[in-house]
């Protein structure tokens, strides 16, 4: 595994919330992250059908724009009763003419399960796929996810995209309702992170 020696790393994400929840996940390691609105780049088409492949293609083009060492996350929800869906194709749910609606995508979701009559618990789980590229095109991939499932009506006004419907295995709380920071420490993202940070190490 390459290390990462470098004092400055991209975000590839324009979601401040994505950016807030991975520079405090970097915090320790006093590396300075920027994101990719900061740098004015634009959003590449993501085109792949799973986590891994979307990652690497806003790592690899934030990396090759900037010369910098480029970290992206692709992420989402994968619902049992959906046939995992809507996976890949989480903030697509949420797209509308005016920006993502992520109320809107929850209340899609629940209605779908709602369709089937899927039983309870309606099991999910929160997927992430962290991908660490250098401008010279080699990259590190990290897998992370935490179980849990869904809930109705939402709960919770902490956190972002369907975090207000979904409850860890283990808790009785949404990760809307919980504390910014113990959400940080289990999530899918924390997962995927604790392999990350082996890159990070002395």
């Amino acid at each position: 595994m390459r290390k990462f020696s470098d004092k400055k790393l991209l975000v590839a994400t324009h979601n401040k919330g994505k950016l807030e929840e991975i520079a405090a996940l970097l915090a320790p390691f006093e590396i300075e992250v920027v994101g990719a609105g900061e740098m004015n780049l634009p959003e590449p088409e993501e085109t792949e059908t799973t986590f891994v492949g979307n990652a690497r293609i806003k790592a690899h083009a934030a990396a090759k724009a900037t010369g910098l060492p480029a970290l992206s996350d692709d992420s989402g929800i994968e619902v049992d009763c959906l046939n995992g869906a809507p996976g890949v194709y989480t903030a697509d749910w949420a797209e509308t003419p005016n920006g993502r609606d992520f109320e809107m995508a929850m209340t899609k979701t629940w209605a779908a399960c709602e369709k089937i009559v899927a039983p309870m618990p309606r099991t999910a789980r929160f997927r992430s796929t962290l991908v660490l590229a250098w401008p010279d095109g080699h990259d590190e991939v990290f897998d992370g996810k935490v179980e849990g499932q869904l809930v109705w009506p939402m709960r919770g006004a902490q956190g972002h995209g369907y975090d207000p419907m979904f409850q860890p295995d283990g808790y009785t709380q949404t990760f809307a309702e919980m504390d910014p920071a113990k959400k940080n420490d289990i999530s899918h993202r924390a997962d995927a992170f604790r392999k990350l940070i082996t890159c990070f190490e002395v």
